[in-house]
């Protein structure tokens, strides 16, 4: 299953939206190889973006919850918290086992979890953001 970037994803935020693009094609680029059977070659590249991605994006969520008054802010952020605990139990697990067909399935997994997190509690966000927010 490929992962394209699709205009029900979009936030309207630029920073955040540009962001999640670079989610998308990297995941996609992820399904990609293991199109061409390089899945377990390029799945540390993968796991290392999503790790780096996941921290730096999701404290710029943060950052934009807290400046904004988010009131699901708490929620959001344990979602996030979590989410990185989990991506940091994969990256470990490939460090430690090597890169295997079983973890080329959780990391697309995890990419599926992350885009319904943003088809769902990032555009809350970003619509409270658009009805809350002075521009």
């Amino acid at each position: 299953m490929a992962f394209v970037w699709t205009k029900d994803l979009e936030t309207g935020h630029t920073m955040i939206d540009n962001e999640h693009k670079q989610l998308i094609k990297a995941a996609d680029e992820l399904v990609e190889a293991c199109g061409q059977g390089k899945g377990r070659q390029e799945l540390g590249n993968a796991v290392e973006f999503l790790s780096n991605y996941t921290k730096t994006h999701f404290a710029h969520e943060e950052e934009l919850m807290v400046k904004n008054k988010y009131p699901d802010y708490t929620s959001h952020r344990s979602w996030h918290q979590a989410y990185i605990k989990e991506i940091e139990n994969v990256f470990g697990r490939l460090k430690k086992e090597g890169a295997t067909i079983a973890l080329v399935a959780e990391v697309n997994m995890k990419v599926s979890q992350l885009i319904l997190h943003i088809k769902s509690l990032d555009l809350k966000l970003a619509q409270f953001m658009q009805n809350n927010v002075k521009k």
